[in-house]
């Protein structure tokens, strides 16, 4: 075992495998940065510099890029309010509000930091223990990720404990918003009301940046009194996440990374998914969920530690056993069979430095990507300084340029206007537009995986749900939903009965 490990940091440790992993960190971070280019898009961007390339070079060069990509998602997230890829969502909700508070500079220094830890920690445990865990991955079917993803949905019920009503509403609207477009399954057209553009359903990218970002600037264009001045023209310096934070938040840290890992593996789930159950689990365990959404630090930690957590675990299922777990893992295997690598077991077996080299290359890549962020986040902190009638015309420069960049499709643009407009009205009228997203991130994998799991049982429900990991994750669930309700009961009462 150690004989391969040893061969890996070998190969990697050369001037020429550090210089293209570095060059893969910067183009990622700026990729990840700019609103609309996911980790995915990335690589493929990167793709063509890799033909030449030898395999184990090229390979340690895209996940530089796909690791990278995910951690320069949270930049724009914390600075503008834009998550720059998918899994900086939930990045949005605590490190905007503390940007607002004067303190980007510590919330971009928690985010580089933890990113770092979950990323290494993923890196380790795929050095280890991929093969076991790839086993792990092949047990999970369409039924056990329909329950992940219900599991998922059950945070609705603590987002806004004091507004659950309204956050309900908010997070099925989300779920409805899910259902547009093709069937997934018989590819029935359903409720596109004649509109060709909208066959493929409503993408993510972009009514994330219309909800987030425009209906930002469309608070402040309303309400030019609650724009903070103070925040926006003091200059941001990234300040490191001290040890007692890292000690303070260990238990997130550990959890997110676990989490991240073990989604990672599941094919189909990735750096998303893993950021949303993260934080979902981080909230549901929290002595003051109220403080989640306004700036709490931990919100940060559970969303960054765990999308890099996936980083890694998305490479198992690929290199393990030659399935590509998502979009960023099946754009690498098709650069790899270009090039005539075999994925699968007999690499475990036949090159197994190969294996090793790519987790050494994550290792490295996870240490400089510190130091390389820093940097991106330097030149993209100087915009705050810009006053924000400005600044806000930026940010929706940035916005139409990342949405329509997601498809070259104009359309694209018109749903994050529409998606600003639906934000600004949530906002106004106390609905939740994180439930919204939320509903519409894990609609269409809850629901795809539903049926599909039906199906694969001829319509038998009870087989679907009495499987056991699946059973025990509903069992989770159906607890999470109905938690707070019991606990608001048994509180109620317990306060009914003190003396006086």
């Amino acid at each position: 075992m150690w004989a391969p490990i040893a061969q890996g940091f070998g190969t990697i440790l050369q001037p020429m495998p550090i210089l293209f992993i570095f060059l893969g960190i910067v183009a990622g971070t700026i990729f990840g940065a700019l609103p609309g280019i996911s980790a995915s898009m990335a690589i493929a961007l990167c793709l063509p510099f890799t033909y030449k390339m030898a395999p184990v070079i090229s390979l340690a060069f895209m996940v530089a890029v796909f690791c990278a990509a995910v951690t320069g998602g949270g930049i724009t997230a914390i600075l503008f309010k834009i998550p720059g890829t998918p899994s900086s969502a939930c990045t949005v909700f605590d490190g905007y509000p503390l940007a607002t508070q004067g303190r980007a500079g510590e919330a971009l220094g928690i985010s580089f930091v933890v990113s770092a830890i979950g990323g290494l920690f993923s890196a380790f445990a795929m050095l280890l223990i991929s093969p076991q865990l790839a086993d792990v991955g092949l047990k999970f079917g369409p039924s056990e990720m329909f329950a992940v993803s219900l599991m998922g949905l059950s945070v609705l019920t603590c987002l806004e404990p004091d507004n659950m009503l309204k956050t309900m509403v908010s997070g099925l609207f989300g779920l409805f918003l899910a259902t547009i477009g093709t069937d997934p399954i018989i590819g029935n057209v359903r409720l596109t009301f004649g509109f060709q553009s909208l066959l493929g359903g409503l993408d993510m990218i972009p009514i994330m940046i219309g909800t987030f970002a425009l209906t930002e600037v469309f608070k402040q264009a309303l309400n030019p009194n609650e724009i903070q001045i103070d925040s926006k023209n003091e200059k941001v310096i990234t300040k490191m996440m001290s040890f007692k934070q890292i000690y303070e938040t260990k238990g997130t840290i550990t959890r997110s990374a676990i989490l991240g890992t073990i989604v990672g593996i599941l094919p189909g789930a990735g750096s998303t998914i893993a950021s949303f159950l993260s934080y979902v689990t981080e909230v549901r365990l929290s002595k003051h969920p109220e403080r989640y959404g306004k700036g709490e630090i931990r919100g940060i930690v559970a969303s960054e530690t765990a999308n890099n957590a996936a980083t890694g675990g998305s490479m198992v299922p690929l290199l393990s056993l030659g399935i590509p777990g998502g979009n960023a893992a099946a754009i690498m295997m098709s650069a790899l069979l270009i090039q005539g690598v075999q994925l699968g077991p007999m690499l475990q077996k036949t090159r197994p430095e190969f294996l090793t080299s790519v987790y050494v290359s994550m290792i490295v890549t996870n240490i400089l990507m510190v130091f390389v962020a820093i940097a991106v986040a330097a030149v993209f902190s100087k915009i705050m300084k810009v006053p924000y009638s400005i600044l806000g015309s930026m940010i929706v420069m940035f916005a139409i340029i990342g949405s329509f960049a997601v498809k070259n499709n104009i359309n694209d643009v018109y749903t994050m206007l529409i998606a600003g407009v639906i934000g600004y009205a949530f906002n106004k009228y106390n609905f939740n537009a994180a439930a919204l997203i939320l509903g519409l991130v894990l609609g269409n994998i809850c629901e795809a995986n539903l049926r599909r799991a039906i199906k694969l049982t001829n319509g038998d429900i009870v087989a679907v749900v009495s499987r056991p990991i699946t059973a025990v994750l509903l069992i989770f669930c159906v607890v999470a939903l109905l938690f707070p309700i019991i606990k608001q009961h048994f509180f109620s009462k317990k306060t009914d009965n003190l003396p006086g």
